[in-house]
């Protein structure tokens, strides 16, 4: 354990197998319709966003627990082949590995079915585990694809830039999860059920959400509106509300994981430039992000540093 010294993304989170299928259109209640392309990947929330940030050039780890079957094997040879640290990868004795259902249609959008697997036994043990890693992180990412309990501690226990992306989202997120993370990041579909709102499709329904999440608790928070880019309020400032333009695609592909590919970028970049401002952070995960939907598949769909250089102009924002 004593060779690990410097860190930039630590992630605690999940690690799941996509099964994707391919579709005109998604399907209705009921409905059995056909499909026109089937590929297997390696996705969850946990995994994917340390991929993102390890193939932009952080020095990347990952605490998460695989099945004691072909796929987990599998997996931990794919991590291994990202450049992610491993060392807290545990393979489950008498668990299978997480996988995830996805019907993508041909607009790009999708729906999503996990069973969880061997990550629901990510647990406080694991952060006692990899204290080090804590200790020496720059930024911690985490979801909501694990236990709560381990979540939490995790959250509590680390001491630089922590972000929680709360997803799957719960109506009744606990309050103390989001006071225990210093950025909280949900898309639009998140945010609208975590505040009990219908829906949250204009920039005024993404700042009043943002306040919302606020008020109940969350320190700094980031709603992602997919092309429309994202709307921001710090904690420092919270009357203040900002919009960072999302960037232009001629053709969505595929918008599966394009979160976690902005999630995996923001987090890089707040590594890598923590002098920085946060419109700046997040302008650069929107060009990230738009890069992947371009693309099929989850992790095979993440830029790398030389797919999507930084602009020299500094990104955009505007107060809303």
């Amino acid at each position: 354990m004593g060779d690990i010294i410097d860190v930039d993304v630590l992630v605690y989170g999940s690690a799941i197998v996509d099964f994707i299928c391919y579709v005109d259109r998604l399907p209705k209640e009921g409905e059995t319709i056909r499909g026109h392309k089937f590929e297997n990947g390696f996705g969850g929330k946990g995994a994917n966003q340390c991929v993102a940030a390890a193939r932009l050039g952080s020095k990347c780890a990952l605490i998460a627990k695989l099945g004691n079957d072909s796929w987990g094997e599998k997996y931990l040879e794919n991590l291994q082949k990202e450049g992610v640290n491993t060392q807290h990868v545990k393979i489950c004795q008498e668990q299978n590995t997480g996988i995830a259902q996805i019907a993508v249609s041909k607009e790009g959008e999708n729906n999503i079915i996990i069973v969880t697997g061997a990550n629901d036994s990510l647990n406080i043990i694991d952060v006692n585990e990899g204290q080090q890693l804590f200790d020496s992180a720059k930024v911690l990412l985490c979801q909501l694809e694990t236990s709560l309990e381990g979540t939490l501690e995790a959250l509590k226990r680390f001491k630089g830039i922590s972000v929680l992306n709360a997803a799957p989202a719960m109506a009744n997120t606990p309050k103390e999860l989001l006071q225990a993370a210093k950025i909280l990041c949900v898309n639009e579909t998140e945010a609208a059920l975590m505040t009990q709102n219908e829906e949250i499709k204009t920039l005024e329904q993404a700042k009043l959400a943002t306040k919302k999440l606020m008020d109940i608790g969350a320190n700094t928070v980031i709603i992602t509106l997919g092309a429309q880019g994202a709307v921001y309020s710090e904690k420092m400032d919270k009357e203040k509300f900002y919009h960072v333009p999302g960037q232009k695609v001629e053709k969505v592909i595929d918008t599966t994981g394009a979160g976690d590919a902005f999630l995996g970028a923001l987090a890089y970049h707040m590594a890598k430039y923590p002098e920085k401002a946060l419109h700046q952070h997040i302008g650069y995960a929107n060009l990230q992000a738009s890069y992947s939907v371009q693309f099929p598949g989850t992790q095979s769909s993440f830029p790398n540093a030389q797919s999507v250089p930084s602009p020299l102009e500094e990104f955009s924002y505007q107060s809303i």
